[in-house]
C-alpha cells in the first residue's frame, strides 16, 4: 500500500530521454529561463556516470571546455527542462562509471566506438 502511495508522488518518465549508458557521446538539449526569456542550451559530452533509481535518477555528461578545462554537469534524467537528448556515438567500456577520464587529456581520453556488426 504505501509502495503505491510513493510512486504516486514520482515524476512522469520523460519521453525525449532515450536508453542511455556510460560512454556514450551524447548532446543534451536544455531549456534554460533567464529572466523573462527562455533559450535552449546544447550540452556535447561523454557520459561519465549513470544512476538509476526512479524519480532520482540522473546522469553526468563530462566535456572539455575552452582551454582543456573538464566540466562536467549532472541532468535529472526526468526533469522536464531537457527539450531532447540525441545520442551521436557508443563507446566500449567496461566500467559503470567512466571517472578515470577525469585524469586523461588529449588522446589518451578517447573510448573506442562500438561497432554493430
Amino acid at each position: 500500500m504505501s509502495d503505491l502511495l510513493l510512486r504516486s508522488f514520482d515524476a512522469p518518465v520523460n519521453e525525449n530521454v532515450p536508453e542511455l549508458r556510460p560512454g556514450d557521446s551524447v548532446a543534451v538539449h536544455l531549456r534554460i529561463i533567464e529572466g523573462k526569456r527562455e533559450r535552449v542550451q546544447l550540452v556535447r559530452g561523454t557520459i561519465i556516470r549513470i544512476r538509476k533509481g526512479g524519480n532520482q535518477a540522473n546522469f553526468t555528461v563530462r566535456r572539455i571546455a575552452a582551454n582543456g578545462i573538464g566540466v562536467e554537469r549532472t541532468f535529472l534524467a526526468r526533469s522536464p527542462r531537457i527539450e531532447k537528448i540525441e545520442v551521436h556515438r557508443h563507446a566500449h567500456v567496461r566500467r559503470a562509471q567512466l571517472y578515470f577520464l577525469r585524469s586523461r587529456t588529449g588522446k589518451s581520453a578517447r573510448l573506442r566506438e562500438k561497432r554493430l556488426s
